[in-house]
């Protein structure tokens, strides 16, 4: 019984990494690239991680140790990351080009990195929202641009307009308060 389950897990990986690969819900790639503050989240997702469990009935996928995922120009660092998927036969009104399940939701736990070329920010958890196109970092969130750092308990970022927001700490004597770090430039 134990051989029946590896072997139908080593046949769902493939699966499962070409959904990650390629497989994304489609977004509004020319608002982004007009803008030229969001991000292309058509782009594939790759995932790098040390293992990896398929719970086929839950339509989880489970990535864990020194798990990296990246999609363009963002970047992710986590210890486990769980992928929500979608099984696009099961769903009558897909919107999809073909059978492969769909990616809907990444949660990231455990000292949760994130970085762009704009700004990195590391959090205790975090999750993706593939389908509105957003991504929550919480608890302990410091969001780093240049020497400039802010600090709270919440962070939102629109992947589409690139704009992020930060809820406040509720620690120490700035309860709920949002904590800002501003580094002048220096002019020669």
């Amino acid at each position: 019984m134990k051989h029946k389950l590896v072997s139908e897990k080593v046949w769902l990986v493939p699966l499962i990494l070409i959904t990650c690969i390629f497989m994304l819900p489609s977004a509004s790639r020319a608002q982004s690239a007009l803008s030229g503050s969001g991000f292309d989240t058509d782009q594939p997702i790759e995932i790098l991680a040390d293992s990896l469990e398929v719970q086929q009935a839950k339509q989880q996928a489970t990535f864990a140790g020194n798990v990296q995922v990246l999609q363009g120009e963002i970047r992710l660092q986590a210890a486990k990351l769980i992928v929500h998927y979608s099984d696009t036969k099961n769903e009558k009104n897909a919107n999809t080009d073909g059978d492969a399940p769909q990616i809907r939701k990444i949660d990231a736990v455990g000292e949760v990195f994130l970085s762009s070329p704009r700004e990195t920010a590391q959090g205790d958890k975090g999750t993706y929202d593939v389908i509105n196109k957003q991504i929550n970092l919480e608890g302990n969130v410091v969001l780093t641009q240049g020497q400039n750092i802010l600090r709270g308990q919440k962070m939102v970022l629109d992947l589409v307009s690139g704009r992020s927001r930060i809820v406040g700490t509720g620690t120490g004597n700035s309860s709920g308060r949002v904590r800002g770090i501003f580094v002048p430039e220096k002019k020669n």
